[in-house]
């Protein structure tokens, strides 16, 4: 059974919610979606969050079960992080939301300015590979 580090809210959705709150998480489980990263290529991939910022971020989410560091025993040692089963549970959640905020900028009228939302769901990729 793995260790509980911090306690988490008894609520469900608070739990869910303080799990994968902060700034970077979902952009981070996103980029880990498509498969194991280096620390280098996500902070390319991010450009506007500091290193330590990002090394936070991903303890935090090793912390709570969303995501694996792995340390290959190699000179220089290398470092890759990817996404657990757990992490990848969130992908049709990051989805809807990602959904939910075109609708909500949509009801606003503020369609122009947001980014293309291109999370898809794992299944339908993996039906296509098929």
């Amino acid at each position: 059974m793995a260790k509980l580090i911090k306690r988490l809210p008894m609520l469900p959705a608070e739990r869910a919610l303080k799990v994968i709150s902060g700034r970077w998480k979902a952009i981070i489980l996103y980029h880990l979606f498509d498969g194991p990263r280096r620390l280098s290529a996500l902070q390319g991939l991010m450009p506007n969050i500091t290193q330590k910022v990002l090394i936070q971020q991903l303890r935090d989410m090793e912390e709570h079960g969303l995501v694996r560091r792995e340390i290959f025993a190699e000179i220089p040692s290398r470092v890759e992080y990817s996404a657990t089963l757990l992490g990848l549970s969130l992908e049709p959640i990051l989805l809807a939301l990602c959904q939910w905020g075109q609708h909500h900028a949509d009801e606003l009228n503020e369609m122009d300015r947001l980014a293309d939302c291109i999370i898809r769901p794992r299944q339908a990729q993996d039906a296509h590979a098929v």
